[in-house]
């Protein structure tokens, strides 16, 4: 994806110069410039806290001309941005990882939110359902105009999202973490229509913390290291080892654990579960399920979205509100799980996919949420003990290696890593003998995702039991032995990692192949 097409001044279609921000004690761009050719896809990469986020801010008007040093130019013209709006006139448009769609609107008011086609004080409907529809169909989507978005599948909402930048007649694409929630279908679907756009000339900066995908779509890739430009590599000119090197600013060793030894007894055993749809009695979400997990395993579920896959984590956490049949048991014990607490008790524990909405308190401290499943066992006759519960914190946020001034940090200001790093402790604290991770690495960069890989390996060889969860397949075949594939609420098929190639799992959760 990287055309030399250049604007008609003959220089890159995007230029920022010697770019610097300063927040109080934090110097999080120094002197940064990035240039942005028209038909291209070039990838910003970094850790969290490397500064790529203030860049694009700067870029998109958040942070407006005079809070910040540096130029900006956009076809050869200089550009002075006062807010978002300017930066939107002049051709800027970013989709932002935590998407800004309103769920109870449809397709086309969600394009065009604040600029509805309207003549004598009445939104002009079929005009609007007309340009809508012309947007989705340039970039390939099969999605109605008038369907509501909280219908919409993540990978549909993602490409709306870019519908609605494209009817800013946008130069410019800002993609912030685009595949973060996607499959690897969605994903290489979403791919495709990026070619297509650059081929229209669009410019995209496309910022992501997988690596695979940033080396194999983009034309040019920029890392950013403390606030720092460290490099800009052409396509093919650097390895993944390499680019990892510049990230984070040392040699980086193996990124999987060791394999397991061999696993213990049966810890977990599920055998013909059962679910039906809450909402649609009769129509089951997940259908005769029957596998078993021992003690010091790592087994992996992979899948399409919809397969069924957080619907089984959330189930065997007692979180899922359906009639379930079948059978689940714990060191061979039967368990009834009507809702999360029977779950906790019996020592099983979920690190959900989306940690800031249902895993955290964001507003608490570090302590405040690390002990929250466990305040009890820091209590006695009413009383909580906070010496006590501090120093299982400290001890916990040392082992993890979670960054912070200290436990009194509020969990909100911390990196994506560091907030994962604390869910998982919250649970860790509980001592539980089966862990559920729903998709543990999810916008987290790299030097977070190689230290809970490490966690993971480590929770394994004490013995741990943990079912993962992950759109990525390189993370399960490197960190688990076994590995189910869902398709449409079934197990399709189960691997063992010496199995398990891209393209054999890919025909499980296709429905290609079933065991």
């Amino acid at each position: 994806m990287d055309p030399e097409q250049r604007n008609e001044s003959g220089g890159p279609l995007l230029r920022m110069a010697e770019v610097s921000k300063t927040f109080p004690g934090v110097r999080a761009l120094d002197a940064v410039s990035f240039e942005l050719r028209a038909g291209e896809l070039h990838a910003l990469v970094g850790e969290n806290g490397a500064g790529k986020s203030t860049l694009i801010k700067i870029l998109g008007g958040v942070y407006p001309a005079g809070e910040f040093e540096g130029e900006l130019h956009i076809a050869g013209a200089p550009q002075r941005f006062s807010g978002i709006r300017d930066a939107e006139r002049a051709g800027v448009a970013i989709v932002f990882q935590e998407l800004s769609l309103v769920p109870e609107l449809s397709v086309a008011e969600n394009i065009f939110l604040g600029r509805l086609p309207a003549a004598g004080g009445f939104v002009r409907w079929s005009g609007l359902h007309r340009q809508a529809q012309a947007l989705l169909d340039e970039l390939g989507a099969a999605i109605s105009p008038a369907a509501k978005v909280y219908g919409l599948g993540i990978g549909q909402q993602q490409l709306v999202e870019i519908a609605k930048a494209l009817s800013h007649q946008a130069r410019i694409l800002v993609l912030d973490e685009p595949t973060a929630a996607l499959n690897d279908v969605e994903a290489i679907a979403l791919f495709r229509i990026l070619e297509g756009l650059c081929r229209r000339g669009l410019g995209i900066i496309y910022i992501s913390h997988r690596i695979e995908e940033v080396l194999r779509i983009a034309g040019r890739i920029t890392v950013l290291r403390d606030g720092k430009v460290v490099a800009t590599r052409q396509r093919g000119s650097l390895g993944r080892a390499e680019l990892v090197s510049l990230m984070v600013g040392r040699e980086v060793g193996q990124a999987f654990p060791e394999p397991q030894g061999t696993p213990g007894a049966v810890a977990l055993t599920v055998r013909g579960l059962t679910v039906e749809h809450p909402a649609r009695p009769g129509t089951p979400v997940l259908s005769d399920i029957s596998f078993s997990l021992h003690a010091g395993e790592v087994l992996g579920i992979a899948g399409l979205m919809g397969s069924g896959r957080t619907a089984l984590l959330n189930v065997l956490f007692g979180a899922f509100p359906a009639r379930a049949t079948g059978d689940i048991r714990l060191d061979d014990k039967p368990l009834r799980l009507r809702e999360p607490k029977d779950a906790i008790r019996a020592g099983i524990a979920l690190v959900t996919e989306d940690r800031k909405a249902l895993g955290l308190s964001l507003g608490a401290s570090i302590a405040g949420n690390m002990t929250l499943a466990a305040l009890r066992e820091y209590a006695s006759a009413g009383i909580l003990h906070k010496q006590q519960e501090m120093a299982a914190v400290e001890r916990a946020m040392a082992d993890l290696g979670v960054k912070a001034a200290s436990a009194e940090t509020v969990v909100g200001t911390l990196s994506g890593g560091n907030q994962q790093k604390v869910v998982l402790g919250k649970w860790l604290l509980k001592r539980p003998r089966v862990l559920l991770l729903d998709e543990p690495t999810r916008g987290i960069d790299i030097a977070a995702k190689q230290e809970i890989y490490a966690r993971i390996g480590q929770l394994a060889r004490q013995g741990l039991a943990l079912i993962v969860v992950s759109s990525e397949m390189e993370e399960l075949r490197g960190l688990c032995g076994r590995i189910l594939v869902m398709h449409n609420g079934r197990i399709a098929g189960t691997l063992a990692r010496t199995e398990a190639t891209p393209e054999r799992i890919m025909a499980y959760a296709t429905g290609g192949l079933r065991n």
